[in-house]
């Protein structure tokens, strides 16, 4: 079995994000959505379910009418593939080298492919510059951009807001805990700002390590775990943790599949 975390360019509009859920409902397990970030994680299995998400993002959305303080280079703007139970990251490559094919020439979004060839960061810095679509068109979409197509192992996505804690500090602070283990951003997010985090190797530097590092710098008012976790995660933290880090049973992977 296969996890496809989609990253779509829209936290706003709840009709359109309806919509866009019933595209894939059936093997659909979870979805954050973020309005300052706007944007969307829709957390599914399966291949078939991250096609028709993505085709009906991008009949329905455009980057020419977006703004959020995340990065984003498409309406559809990350695809990673995950290997879950009985898969490999091989399974995981080839459908991701798939996915790519069939957006580039269904579509017409041309891709970046990450993994082993590259980071979704080196992506981030080198579009369009640099570094051009692996598959299709070198030009981007009129509308769509381009989509980041990845394969990885489970990561933890995750959020520390800070509260009067101006931007530029919360910047010193994301770059003071970022580690080969941690990837972050210091955005704003309202009236607060946010050490926005990606925790690749969640079980050496999980939720709770993070969230320690950046105490060590500011007061987190609030922790938020954006989509699910794998359940061998939250085993290795104190329960009585779960509750300031926004964690319980219930947004592990584990759990969902069981109970879809």
């Amino acid at each position: 079995m296969l996890e496809c975390v989609i990253n779509v360019s829209e936290g706003r509009h709840h009709a359109i994000l309806d919509s866009l859920a019933q595209s894939c409902a059936g093997d659909l397990l979870d979805i954050h959505s973020d309005p300052d970030h706007n944007r969307s994680v829709f957390t599914m299995v399966g291949v078939d379910a991250p096609r028709a998400l993505a085709r009906a993002a991008v009949s329905a959305l455009s980057l020419n009418d977006h703004s959020g303080v995340h990065p984003r280079i498409g309406v559809v703007d990350v695809v990673p593939f995950v290997p879950l139970v009985n898969s490999t990251m091989h399974d995981a490559r080839i459908a991701r080298d798939e996915f790519a094919t069939w957006a580039a020439s269904e579509l017409d979004v041309p891709c970046f492919l990450y993994g082993a060839e590259r980071t979704l960061p080196d992506i981030r810095k080198e579009a369009w510059t640099s570094l051009m679509p692996d598959v299709g068109s070198h030009a981007p979409h009129p509308t769509a951009g381009a989509m980041c197509v990845g394969v990885r192992e489970p990561l933890v996505a995750y959020n520390l807001w800070l509260e009067d804690v101006d931007l530029t500090t919360t910047r010193r602070i994301a770059a003071a805990v970022r580690t080969t283990n941690i990837r972050t951003l210091g955005l704003q997010v309202g009236t607060f700002t946010q050490v926005s985090v990606n925790l690749i190797q969640p079980m050496i530097s999980g939720p709770n390590d993070v969230f320690s590092a950046v105490s060590q710098h500011a007061t987190v008012h609030h922790a938020e775990l954006v989509g699910l976790l794998p359940a061998s995660v939250l085993a290795t933290i104190p329960r009585d943790r779960w509750e300031d880090l926004d964690l319980s049973v219930e947004q592990t992977i584990k759990w969902r599949l069981t109970n879809r």
